[in-house]
């Protein structure tokens, strides 16, 4: 099984999340009305091409944001997740010994410890989103099936991931059930609101450009959203 999921299935899923939003990359921007949005956008690339890099970096910021300062708990708990999303399967000594095996390079690392605290940390601030939604009607009724099993997901690469660092159980299981679900989110970004893991900078760009040029943008005025 574990020479199945870390040959075969791990291409495939590796293949549908790249080619998937190369798909989804495409149809945003072919979807920009030409009369509200891409015709301001060529005839002032400047302005549009700063206002985009000032969106992204902006929310790339813990607390860089009006919106992310005034609901600061909110704040940490998605950052403190998010953070654990990107630096843990990209970071991890194991992991970067996998990429290098399977994909040819690897990245830079982050200590043994370093990477116990930063998964607790984004399982316990996941946690809190969830509790979330389940307490603030506003966000309660914005939620569906499908965001239940975005969470789901989200979340089962975190705990079996630390079944198998504790060996909690059946070693060879929970290595292999980590495995299983960490392909299972690669399968789901396309096609699920994972996709903002890459259509995020595809909406902040097009919005800093929006306000770049338009709203003020061309005199100057720096929106802080």
């Amino acid at each position: 099984m574990y020479e199945i999921l870390t040959g075969p299935v791990f291409y495939l899923a590796l293949g549908v999340c790249i080619i998937g939003m190369i798909v989804r990359f495409v149809l945003y921007f072919k979807g920009l009305s030409w009369q509200l949005d891409r015709v301001a956008y060529k005839a002032y690339p400047g302005a549009g091409f700063k206002g985009a890099v000032r969106s992204i970096y902006k929310w790339l910021i813990p607390y860089g944001t009006y919106g992310w300062r005034t609901q600061p708990v909110m704040a940490f708990a998605f950052f403190g997740f998010h953070i654990g999303a990107v630096f843990i399967p990209l970071c991890l000594i194991a992991h970067n010994v996998f990429l290098a095996e399977k994909l040819g390079f690897s990245l830079f690392t982050i200590s043994t410890s370093v990477a116990d605290l930063i998964t607790w940390i984004a399982v316990f601030c996941l946690l809190f989103l969830t509790l979330r939604r389940l307490v603030l009607p506003e966000v309660r009724i914005l939620t569906d099936r499908k965001d239940w099993g975005v969470l789901l997901i989200s979340l089962a690469p975190f705990i079996t991931g630390l079944l198998a660092r504790y060996q909690v159980g059946d070693y060879t299981l929970m290595l292999n059930l980590h495995i299983l679900s960490g392909e299972i989110v690669l399968f789901a970004i396309p096609f699920t609101k994972l996709s903002h893991v890459f259509l995020f900078f595809a909406s902040r760009a097009q919005l800093g450009m929006d306000f770049g040029i338009k709203r003020g943008g061309l005199k100057g005025t720096k929106m802080a959203w």
